[in-house]
């Protein structure tokens, strides 16, 4: 174990005793280097357990940056070394670095949410970088034995979440990311046993909410989800339409009954439906 990353992993669980504040002396600027360096380690003591939890309250809770240096961070945090890490790559530890800068970035949005301050080109840099990282992501898997959560595609969609809630999240960006999320569901690839799709259920029900797009954008949208049944035959297809279901079920029951309009509704069953082979 290298001494920096031993002397990181001390330091960050003295902050954390300590609720997150710092000693006489010391500023936050000390530390940010260093976890972003071990943003991915590939144990989960490390990256899941103190680094992602102390951006948490440093970045939303605390909120003890600038604007600008919160800009300086998503410059960081969307680069080659971290959220395109050996973009590609399947069963190896780069996975973690990628996952785990998406979630620092998703917070970062929280926080634009709430009193906006990137320019508009900026915002449009995000968004482009965050669409890529959920088409280009290969390694889907969930919990890793050995390394603890991978979770891409549930850390994109926390981030995709964001993304629409954003001023800037038109109509023409709700689209975008309604098809990064299909495109997601049916990877042809991966079979999502994690949750995947309740994390992904939210962005939709999050645009749905906000009635940002029109409903037939909507509707139409969760009626192609069933458009994979036609596939010819085999895993991919099989993969495709067991996430699809799975996606559909979580939308349906994410909402109360009485917020749901007998429309929404009937959609959803409809395309549910069209993919189930036992109805």
């Amino acid at each position: 174990m290298s001494d920096s990353r031993s002397r990181l992993i001390v330091d960050l669980q003295r902050i954390e005793a300590e609720e997150y504040q710092l000693r006489d002396g010391e500023a936050y600027t000390d530390f940010i280097h260093l976890m972003l360096e071990y943003i991915g380690d590939p144990q989960p003591e490390l990256r899941d357990e103190l680094i992602y939890p102390t951006f948490y309250q440093w970045i939303l809770k605390k909120r003890l940056f600038t604007a600008e240096e919160l800009r300086s961070f998503l410059n960081v945090l969307l680069d080659e070394q971290h959220l395109f890490y050996e973009i590609g790559s399947t069963e190896d530890d780069s996975v973690f670095t990628r996952t785990f800068s998406v979630l620092p970035v998703a917070l970062i949005m929280q926080l634009h949410i709430k009193q906006p301050f990137l320019s508009a080109e900026e915002y449009r840099a995000l968004k482009d970088a965050l669409l890529r990282y959920y088409r280009e992501e290969k390694d889907l898997r969930g919990y890793v034995e050995d390394g603890g959560w991978a979770h891409a595609a549930a850390h994109g969609a926390d981030a995709l979440d964001e993304l629409v809630q954003c001023p800037e999240s038109g109509e023409e960006v709700q689209l975008e990311v309604l098809e990064a999320i299909k495109d997601m569901l049916q990877n042809r690839m991966f079979l999502f046993v994690e949750e995947e799709d309740e994390r992904m259920a939210t962005v939709v029900d999050t645009m749905i909410v906000q009635g940002r797009l029109p409903w037939n954008s909507i509707s139409g949208w969760i009626g192609s989800l069933g458009d994979c049944k036609d596939w010819p035959p085999g895993r991919s297809q099989r993969i495709a339409q067991v996430n699809s279901k799975s996606f559909l079920r979580s939308l349906y029951f994410r909402r109360g009954r009485q917020d749901r309009s007998e429309a929404f509704k009937q959609v959803l069953l409809a395309a549910e439906a069209s993919l189930n082979r036992f109805c």
